[in-house]
C-alpha cells in the first residue's frame, strides 16, 4: 500500500512496474459510489437464459487499487478474499485468480475529506505500508523539466510471470537462522499489549499489536532484503531494515498515544 497526497505519482509507479514485468494490469478507480461486483464479477443473464459469470477487474496479475479509502468498507472488503486466498466466491462458485497475483493500493492520508479508514483486517494483508513524501526541491526541478518537455520514456520487459514465480519459490528456500527468526517473531508479539512479552510501550500507547501475518511478512521481508543485497541468508539487521514497512499499518494507536503526539514510527523505533 502507497500513502500519500495526490500528485506523487502513485498510481504512475505502479502501470510502469506491470508494464515492466510483463504482466496483465488492471486499475480500479475507488469511489464513493463503487459496488463489490465492479470488482469482483457478477452472473448476467445471457441469450440462452443462462447465467454467466462475467469477470471483474480483480482477474489480473497486478490489481491496482487506485484510492482505496475513497470507497465504504464494504466494497473495500471485496477484496479480503481475493488477497488472501487468490481466489473470489460469486454465487456459490470459486472463480480462481490468475497466478502471480498482486495488489497494489494507492491511499491518500486518512485525514483528507470524503476518506473511509480502511478495515484492520484488509489492512493485515498489505505486506508492506509504503509512505510517501513530497520530493525534494532538486527532484521536483527534475520531474518538471522532463514532464514539461517532449521526452518519452521508453519502457522494456524485464521479467515474465514464470520467472516471478519461480523467484518466488527462491526465496522462500533460503534458509533462516533461528534466532533471526526469533528476533522476527518477538518484534510482532512486543506490539500485543497486555500479554507477556509487551514492552511498556505497547501498554501505555497501543489498543491493538500485529498479528501473526505480520511475523510471517517479518521473516519474507528481511529473505528478499538480503537476497538483493546478494547474501545467502538474512540476519537481524534485515528484519530491522523492513519492520517498519511491515508493523506501522498493524498497530492501532489508544487515545493516549493521540493525545500525547505519539506516532506508530516513534513506537517501532522503541521497540527496535
Amino acid at each position: 500500500m502507497l500513502v500519500g497526497v495526490p500528485g506523487l505519482a502513485k498510481t504512475l509507479l505502479v502501470s510502469t512496474i506491470a508494464e515492466v514485468l510483463d504482466l496483465d494490469f488492471k486499475r480500479i478507480q475507488f469511489t464513493p459510489d463503487l459496488m463489490p461486483s465492479d470488482i469482483t464479477g457478477n452472473e448476467i443473464l445471457d441469450e440462452d437464459r443462462r447465467f454467466r459469470f462475467t469477470r471483474g477487474p480483480v482477474f489480473a496479475n497486478i490489481v491496482l487499487a487506485d484510492e482505496i479509502n475513497r470507497t465504504p468498507p464494504k466494497t473495500q472488503a471485496a477484496l479480503l478474499e481475493a488477497m488472501q486466498e487468490r481466489a473470489v466466491t460469486v454465487s456459490g462458485q470459486r472463480h480462481m485468480l490468475p497466478s502471480p497475483f498482486f495488489v497494489l493500493a494507492t491511499q491518500n492520508p486518512i485525514e483528507q475529506e470524503g476518506t473511509y479508514p480502511l478495515p484492520e483486517a484488509q489492512l493485515d494483508r498489505f505486506m508492506f505500508n509504503i509512505p510517501l513524501t513530497y520530493p525534494s526541491y532538486e527532484q521536483e526541478v527534475e520531474v518538471v523539466k522532463n514532464t514539461t518537455s517532449s521526452l518519452q520514456a521508453e519502457l522494456r520487459h524485464i521479467l515474465s510471470a514464470e520467472q516471478i514465480l519461480a523467484f518466488q519459490q527462491v526465496i522462500r528456500k533460503i534458509p533462516v537462522s533461528e534466532n533471526v527468526l526469533e528476533y522476527a517473531v518477538g518484534l510482532a508479539t512486543k506490539t500485543r499489549p497486555g500479554t507477556p512479552r509487551a514492552t511498556q510501550e505497547a501498554n501505555n500507547y497501543l489498543a491493538w499489536g500485529a498479528g501473526p501475518r505480520a511475523s510471517q511478512y517479518l521473516a519474507l521481508g528481511a529473505k528478499c532484503y538480503a537476497a538483493l543485497r546478494g547474501k545467502y541468508s538474512p540476519d537481524i539487521e534485515d528484519v530491522q531494515a523492513i519492520a517498519n514497512l511491515v508493523l506501522r499499518h498493524r498497530i492501532v494507536r489508544n487515545y493516549k498515544a493521540e493525545a500525547e503526539g505519539v506516532s506508530e514510527e516513534n513506537i517501532i523505533e522503541a521497540l527496535l
